[in-house]
């Protein structure tokens, strides 16, 4: 019987950085699906840079409600790979453990899933199991919003309210809530000309009262009790202005200036509010104002049946919260939602990326239980 090392080997030998097409991937994500008995949706589209994307969401059963499980299968660029001996995507066991990009975040989970699946074969579901791998997790969101928007099997999800698992790496553990993520940018124009003359205009400018601005509400949201939450580390939102005027020489006015804000709201915070505040002060200076991502926070109850029963199958005693952002983002529909997955995410998008065989043999049998618990009676 194939296993999740093995699934994940085939799953990793496929390059799908976020900035190429993940079809070839979620071609042959929705091959071993079929394989395992699963109905399938792929879903192609393109992303804003002009490139072929391609979601794919298999459902084995009928009916609606039981398990929905979601994972991407884009991964972060692996250029500074500092394994000698093989390259980023030719996966290798070595010490116990599986090396590759995307090993840990998160093809390694989506393995787990099918070696789960498979173990399962010539069982009768009772309800249905879901698996959802999408596009540019990594790079906005593009492939989530994609399936809110056109997978019937999504829709099928949300009228059942089946229990939802984001399997992105937390070493088996619940977590119950995550942040959000929001970002824009900031764009003032100028003309490039020799500083001394007086053909130029200097971009710079008109952006300095821009970020002031910014950074009283960075100011704010260290202080104002509206944008903390002590159940995160840290608990505030990590207002994260970014500044480039992209020019090649001191003696050259700068013809654009550009300010990227990224923050991270909690549970119960109103990421528009600021995103508002923003837009208003980049007008008022003249500026381009471009919204980039609006990502939700993702919260389930910690005391629901839901996650209790989780935290059993798990072997836990209390879930938790983390502060980087998942797919769930966009999946704010499903009300009974966690994340849980093999690997840490300590080796995440590292350059020697890699996976316990340990956490891939208990990840198969965490999902297998998951799956036991609410499609088979």
């Amino acid at each position: 019987m194939i296993n999740a090392v093995e699934y994940a080997k085939r799953l990793l030998a496929v390059p799908s950085v976020s900035s190429q097409s993940n079809v070839p991937v979620s071609q042959v994500v929705e091959a071993l699906l079929r394989e395992l008995g699963f109905q399938t949706e792929f879903l192609e589209f393109v992303d804003p840079n002009g490139v072929s994307k391609a979601n794919v969401i298999g459902k084995l059963g009928t009916g609606v409600g039981g398990l929905a499980y979601f994972s991407h299968t884009d991964v972060v660029p692996a250029d500074t790979w500092s394994i000698l001996e093989h390259g980023a995507f030719d996966p290798t066991v070595r010490d116990n453990r599986l090396y590759g990009r995307g090993s840990c975040d998160m093809k390694g989970s989506i393995a787990c899933m099918l070696a789960a699946a498979r173990r399962l074969q010539g069982q009768v579901l009772w309800e249905p199991l879901y698996v959802v791998c999408t596009a540019d997790e990594e790079v906005g969101f593009h492939g989530a919003r994609n399936v809110v928007e056109k997978s019937s099997f999504y829709r099928e999800m949300v009228a059942g309210q089946s229990r939802a698992v984001i399997g992105e790496p937390t070493e088996l553990s619940v977590v119950h809530a995550h942040k959000g993520i929001f970002g824009f940018r900031v764009i003032s124009h100028g003309k490039a000309a020799h500083s001394s003359t007086r053909d130029g205009l200097n971009a710079n400018l008109a952006m300095i009262p821009f970020l002031a601005e910014m950074k009283r509400i960075h100011d704010e949201t260290r202080t104002d009790l509206r944008w903390l939450n002590d159940e995160f580390d840290p608990p505030w939102i990590s207002w994260n202005i970014g500044i480039n005027d992209l020019n090649c020489a001191v003696n050259i006015t700068a013809p654009q200036s550009i300010c990227t804000v990224y923050f991270r709201p909690m549970p119960g915070q109103n990421g528009e509010e600021l995103v508002s505040r923003a837009r208003q002060a980049a007008e008022q200076n003249g500026l381009e104002f471009r919204q980039e991502c609006a990502g939700h926070p993702l919260y389930g109850d910690p005391n629901s049946e839901f996650i209790r029963e989780t935290l059993k199958v798990a072997g836990g005693t209390k879930s938790k919260t983390v502060c980087y952002g998942t797919d769930g983002v966009m999946f704010t529909e499903l009300k009974q939602i966690l994340v849980c997955g093999p690997g840490s995410i300590q080796q995440a998008h590292t350059d020697d990326e890699w996976i316990s065989l340990d956490q891939l043999q208990r990840g198969t049998d965490l999902f297998e239980q998951l799956v036991q618990r609410w499609c088979i009676r």
